[in-house]
């Protein structure tokens, strides 16, 4: 019995070892694709980066985002939470170096408003996502932070729609702040999508199901999200523990759908690039940044 007890601790604290000194800094590229454009037009290059939770002292990590610029996306598309912590958002601007000078959208996360805070992990299995995340918590330099991607171009979706001319495509953008906090307000660009468009792409933060619901009914073509970094700690041939918000593990992270009202929208989860810096591990999640090419549709 002492034997099992002992092994069985050796194996826990070498999985929790794992998951802090390799997989936490083991980033990767994911490639995927989608036919959501019209017949016989080019293609779009869309980069999706989310949950970066920046210090600066993630040498290895904006390492990494610097080489994402080699891409050259079409498009840059921020789900939120990219800071830890004030003091890393110069070194966030010098990391997306020249993707700044692509077009982008973004729209925030709870951890674009508040500083990461500790907490029992263990909450999230028994109580499960909460919108409490927030206000009692020392605040961030949103408008800091909002001023690095709109002066560069970047199209501020919270709350917010707008529409870009890309690689010859007419793209409708709607978006809203993040649902996680309630702050969400989907009223605010709600109606038909607009016929005009060649694409229509909603931008959220956490991927939750009124929040889908409501773009997927309107119309939109594509939906974009993060918030749950895949899980973070998953199971081998079991997956994510926990999704943090009311979506099921089956769509934590990678591409799927979302259908509503005899309607279906692409959906595409990013398991992000980072974690709170109070929970520094992952475990069968590796971070990611995606590269979602969008093809014409055949016939």
């Amino acid at each position: 019995m002492g034997r099992t007890v002992l092994g069985g601790a050796a194996f826990g604290a070498g999985c929790v070892a794992y998951g802090h000194f390799f997989e936490l800094t083991d980033f990767r590229l994911r490639r995927v694709a989608r036919r959501l454009l019209p017949a016989r037009t080019a293609p779009l290059r869309i980069l999706h980066l989310s949950d970066i939770h920046l210090l600066p002292a993630h040498r290895k990590k904006l390492a990494w985002i610097a080489m994402l610029a080699a891409l050259e996306p079409d498009l840059v598309v921020s789900t939120g939470d990219s800071l830890s912590s004030d003091s890393a958002l110069d070194h966030l601007e010098a990391a997306l170096g020249r993707l700044l000078a692509r077009p982008g959208v973004f729209v925030f996360g709870s951890n674009d408003y508040y500083r990461p805070t500790l907490k029992n992990p263990l909450d999230y299995l028994i109580k499960g996502p909460s919108s409490s995340d927030a206000p009692d918590r020392p605040g961030l330099d949103t408008e800091a932070l909002r001023s690095l991607f709109t002066d560069r171009g970047w199209a501020d979706l919270n709350n917010a729609a707008t529409t870009l001319d890309l690689q010859g495509h007419h793209v409708e953008f709607r978006g809203t702040d993040d649902p996680h906090i309630r702050r969400d307000d989907y009223a605010a660009v709600a109606g038909p999508a607009d016929p005009a468009a060649d694409l229509h792409v909603g931008v959220l933060h956490a991927p939750y199901a009124r929040v889908l619901d409501a773009m997927t009914g309107d119309g939109m073509d594509l939906l974009l999200a993060g918030h749950t970094h895949g899980g973070q700690v998953c199971l081998p041939g079991y997956g994510a523990l926990v999704t943090n918000c009311d979506i099921d593990r089956k769509r934590v992270k990678g591409l799927s759908t979302h259908s509503t009202e005899g309607r279906t929208a692409a959906l595409h989860v990013s398991a992000g690039l980072g974690t709170s810096p109070f929970a520094p591990y992952r475990f069968a999640c590796p971070p990611e940044a995606t590269l979602l090419t969008l093809l014409p549709r055949t016939g």
